[in-house]
């Protein structure tokens, strides 16, 4: 079954869950919206999540956060995905899957939160417990190569920049610039653990403030560079200076993350990558945070 065949919906979610797991085939299976990319998530009963990959480069995810969640969590200052049951490949679904215990909340959007300054040193502190975490045997970067070596998304960025300097009214030097010193250094430190894939979608908020962090899939450890991108794709100069406080990076560090989200914006724009117009518009905001930004 090719990945593209794939139909990730409630019917099948229902036969996995009722051949697999039949203590639990009676809840009732709800789709989660908006949903992920890299997994598909419903709700299961009113106590459990189903996750499921979308394709085979997300599927050795399972595997990672059903080993390394348990041990992290004992270490971490807010709730994060609690693993309670792996599922396996059938016929109908070439991957192994996981559910595991719902954590409520809602994205972390703008209009949600009360202090952003406040969410924003919340969520630094969760980083900088899990970047102190032992990272003795942990999973190195893996198919996004987040805590990798930013060099690997050269071609793509040149090519974006490329491209807008002919179709854009973007400062294309100053952003070939962002990038160059993005190049220039690499993290000299021991590795570390990081998220991977910080953003909105993936951090929950109750009651004005930060309450858990989710999706784990792209968790590594290596250069926390990327986990900074949050800076510019959500903050504002306010709570972006709060975030680069408490985080107690480097500028080299900094300019490196600056590199991650110049690369992913630039690539939305560009049309290298497809997306939607919600995302080109939002990528578009995002380059004028880092061409705006003195850090």
């Amino acid at each position: 079954m090719t990945d593209d065949a794939l139909n990730i919906n409630v019917n099948l979610v229902q036969q996995l869950v009722s051949s697999q797991f039949p203590d639990w085939s009676n809840l009732k299976i709800t789709e989660v919206h908006p949903n992920g990319w890299d997994n598909r998530t419903f709700r299961l009963g009113d106590r459990m999540s189903v996750r499921l990959p979308s394709a085979a480069r997300y599927s050795l995810q399972v595997d990672k956060e059903q080993k390394w969640l348990p041990i992290l969590s004992e270490k971490l200052p807010l709730p994060v995905p609690k693993p309670l049951a792996r599922g396996e490949p059938n016929h109908n679904y070439p991957y192994n899957w996981s559910i595991y215990e719902w954590i409520d909340g809602h994205t972390a959007t703008p209009e949600c939160i009360d202090d952003m300054a406040k969410f924003a040193t919340g969520l630094g502190g969760f980083l900088i417990a899990l970047r102190r975490i032992n990272a003795e045997g942990g999973p190195g970067p893996g198919p996004g190569n987040r805590g990798g070596d930013l060099k690997v998304y050269n071609d793509q960025t040149q090519k974006a920049i490329e491209i807008l300097s002919t179709k854009s009214n973007l400062d294309t030097q100053l952003l070939a610039e962002i990038w160059d010193t993005a190049l220039s250094s690499k993290w000299v430190h021991p590795p570390v653990w990081i998220h991977g894939d910080i953003s909105s979608g993936n951090v929950l908020v109750n009651n004005g403030e930060i309450s858990a962090v989710i999706d784990f899939g792209s968790t590594a450890i290596g250069d926390p560079a990327c986990d900074l991108s949050i800076a510019w794709t959500m903050f504002d100069k306010d709570s972006r200076d709060a975030f680069r406080t408490i985080m107690d990076l480097d500028d080299d560090t900094w300019a490196r993350g600056k590199g991650w989200t110049l690369w992913k914006s630039l690539i939305i724009l560009s049309g290298i990558e497809q997306t939607n117009t919600f995302e080109a518009k939002h990528s578009l905001e995002t380059v004028y945070q880092l061409l705006n930004d003195e850090i």
